[in-house]
């Protein structure tokens, strides 16, 4: 029964969550086509939002938002506002709306007009618009008013080519020269020192906050002066920028954030930036940030350091100075023990291993982002038809990009196919014995899976015969092609390309805590046992390389967190909610206690391991357990996630409270993040800090390490995680989805080419 009563109350959530949901949406609808409506009544927008107005309509019951309509204000005619458009070209265009008819006829003073499609100067100027009456709006009949007007002020001036036409040419003439040579702009109005202050004020917040984003030449560009003078601002001082106002700032920010951590009961530093991203050209030019995860969820910028000088030097620093310069940021915070655990993008075996012994109530981490992204660097070493698949289609890479002839063919049936209208070429790719670059090696098999057509026919066509004679892999590359399995293997490499690298983002996305490595990892095997159901790959070598991996990576804080975290409390036989002790491995049993006795005192490890034998055997009050499982529907991605999570951390800390020990374990152990993903940045600077593996300024290193300060923390503060260019495809993905699509109504109003 209360099974029953708390499944209900689960459902009831759900369904208040979408209600919640779809309501938000109809009112954000409401908010961007009114937006788009103010905007073109002051003429920056369609014509027709003059006469449509978009009006919210409410349940009747809860009075919440249930859809938005279209008002027509001539008629008061209602419609569905999905496509305004549309609606205003059968509605107004096609004359189904009569007041707008009325308004379209002349009145008795303008009966003198010719009409609209007679004259053919007419067609000739509007004819880009339309061929026919329908095709005109009202805006036209008003400027060909005033087109008539003009032709009947000027009908005096008859150009001959006689001394009477010097006069109308010579203002034709100035008329000229003051287009290419405009008045300049007035001086903007006087403002106060106050309102001066204040501006520049502001100017410099916005400023450091989107360095890196921002440039200091963006501030020397001719129309950035220009509108300065034009709002009547003084002209920035650079000194000013880079001295006083800097220092201001950053003591601000620095003292904001020490706040936020001396308030915190404990922390974990982040230490991003060892190692390039495992896809693409990762790195920033040798810079290593640290950053500082707090309980609360927040994440807060505390230092940068350069040891490689921002010449690639950063896989030769070894392990025991990456220790030193970890341990100093961990002492350079308010309280040492308040650390508990760090986590970084690489030197697990050595640095991070050595700093947990030197002090046991730290959990030192590796980053997972790093660690499934290293699986493709495995397979491709001990998977054999991994290696195989990509030096054969290096072999047809290198001869269509080789061989003249061989690619003289290629272009040929390319250019039948319409698939490739455009000569796109194999890429020149090169192949690293160490795979680093994964991306080019993924867009390589995607272009020969794409060409895999093309190429059947290029090998069987009588050309290829000189080619054979001329090149000896021809052969071979011949052969490979029109074999079945070759193509299967490529296939099946490509989709284990995906399968990682979709997993490597979704962890980047998430930012999962440790609590959440064991199931990530069990997915992920999962994932691994269907490729190869599909693509007919033996199991058990592809089980025992994810297996090594995981083993490299794995720590026994996953296997606590785990049992420790009230989400993954499983229901048994007798109705309770216990830890779920059953899916771990002998040995990860073993490591959750000597985990737990490792983090307290030698006098509180029996006391720690009794209450942690009692939350195996009682686990928590089914009403709470379900309550911390409740989910709900991520509005972005579509997946089902925990409500709350913060929930787990608060059971302990509220519910839990008989068990003292283990408590005090588990809100630390929980809220520790797995990966080192903080938010993306585009600081590209370096080159000037640096020349010849030395510092050229250190007083300019100084003053760029307090603006990266500066900016880290506002973009963290406003939950800026992604990089600028994710931030303006998500700008652009809205306006087409949202905002009625301002740019189609555009380009559907705009006549073809």
């Amino acid at each position: 029964m209360a099974e029953s009563e708390g499944n209900d109350a689960q459902l009831v959530v759900v369904a208040a969550t979408e209600d919640n949901t779809a309501v938000r949406a109809v009112n954000k609808r409401y908010e961007g086509l009114t937006t788009v409506r103010s905007k073109a009544i002051k003429g920056k927008g369609a014509w027709y939002w003059v006469h449509l107005e978009p009006i919210l309509v409410r349940n009747p019951d809860t009075n919440d938002a249930k859809a938005v309509k279209l008002k027509c204000n001539l008629c008061e005619a209602v419609f569905s506002a999905s496509n305004p458009s549309r609606t205003a070209s059968e509605h107004l265009k096609r004359g189904t709306c009569p007041n707008f008819n009325s308004l379209l006829k002349p009145s008795s003073s303008s009966s003198s007009l010719p009409p609209l499609s007679s004259p053919s100067s007419h067609r000739k100027r509007f004819g880009s618009i339309g061929t026919s009456n329908e095709g005109l709006n009202w805006e036209s009949h008003h400027q060909q008013f005033h087109h008539h007007q003009q032709q009947q002020q000027q009908q005096h001036l008859v150009l001959s080519g006689g001394k009477e036409d010097l006069g109308p040419l010579a203002m034709l003439e100035d008329s000229v020269k003051k287009l290419k040579t405009p008045k300049p702009l007035p001086p903007g109005p006087q403002l106060s020192k106050t309102q001066v202050d204040s501006a520049l004020g502001l100017l410099a917040d916005w400023f450091y906050e989107s360095y890196g984003s921002v440039s200091f030449p963006s501030l020397d560009h001719p129309k950035f002066k220009s509108f300065m003078n034009q709002v009547g601002l003084p002209e920035i001082s650079k000194q000013d920028f880079m001295s006083s106002r800097l220092d201001s700032k950053y003591q601000e920010s620095k003292m904001e954030s020490e706040a936020k951590l001396r308030d915190a009961e404990f922390y974990q530093l982040v230490s991003d930036g060892w190692k390039s991203k495992i896809f693409g050209n990762g790195g920033e030019e040798g810079l290593i940030k640290f950053m500082i995860n707090l309980p609360n969820g927040t994440t807060l910028f505390r230092k940068t350091f350069f040891p490689g000088g921002g010449s690639g030097g950063l896989t030769a620093v070894p392990a025991a100075y990456a220790e030193e310069i970890m341990w100093e940021a961990v002492t350079g915070t308010y309280n040492v023990e308040r650390c508990v655990g760090i986590v970084a993008d690489k030197y697990k075996a050595k640095a991070l291993r050595n700093l947990e012994i030197q002090h046991h109530w730290m959990v030192n981490l590796s980053c997972q982002l790093q660690g499934v992204g290293n699986l493709i660097k495995d397979f491709s070493k001990d998977l054999p038809v991994f290696k195989i698949v990509i030096d054969n289609c290096l072999k047809i890479t290198n001869l269509f990009n080789n061989n003249s002839e061989a690619r003289s063919i290629l272009n040929k049936f390319r250019s039948q196919d319409s698939r490739f209208s455009v000569s796109l070429g194999f890429p020149p790719l090169l192949y690293c014995e160490n795979l680093t670059n994964f991306s080019s090696i993924s867009s390589m098999l995607e272009n020969t899976l794409s060409l895999a057509r093309i190429l059947q026919l290029v090998v069987i066509d009588d050309s290829y015969k000189l080619v054979l004679v001329q090149d000896s892999g021809a052969r071979e590359v011949a052969e490979m092609v029109q074999n079945m399995g070759f193509w299967n293997d490529v296939e099946a490499i490509n989709a284990l390309i995906k399968v990682i690298r979709a997993t490597v983002d979704e962890i980047e996305a998430e930012r999962p805590l440790v609590g959440q490595c064991l199931p990530l990892w069990e997915e992920l095997r999962a994932k691994m046992k269907d490729w190869c159901v599909k693509f007919s790959i033996h199991h058990g070598v592809v089980e025992k390389i994810v297996e090594k991996r995981f083993k490299k990576n794995y720590h026994p804080a996953w296997s606590a967190a785990f049992v420790l975290d009230p989400v993954y409390l499983i229901r048994d036989s007798t109705g309770k909610y216990i830890p779920p002790f059953k899916y771990l491995t002998c040995e990860q049993e073993k490591d959750v206690d000597k985990l737990i006795t490792r983090l307290v005192s030698r006098e509180e490890a029996h006391v720690a391991l009794m209450e942690l034998l009692k939350w195996r055997s009682e686990g928590l009050d089914p009403l709470y357990a379900q309550a911390v499982q409740v989910k709900q529907r991520d509005p972005f991605t579509g997946k089902m996630k925990i409500a709350n999570p913060q929930s787990s951390r608060l059971i302990w800390e509220t519910i839990l409270k008989e068990f003292t020990i283990l408590g005090k374990i588990a809100v630390r152990l929980l809220f520790l993040h797995a990966t080192t993903c903080g938010f993306k940045s585009n600081w590209s600077f370096m080159k000037w800090v640096w020349a010849n593996g030395r510092v050229e300024s250190r007083v300019g290193l100084e003053k760029v390490q307090k603006m990266i300060f500066i900016s880290a923390n506002a973009k963290l503060k406003r939950q800026e995680f992604g990089g600028e260019e994710e931030k303006e495809a998500e700008v652009f993905g809205l306006t087409s989805s949202e905002d009625d699509d301002m740019l189609n109504e555009v380009f559907v109003d705009a006549p073809s080419l």
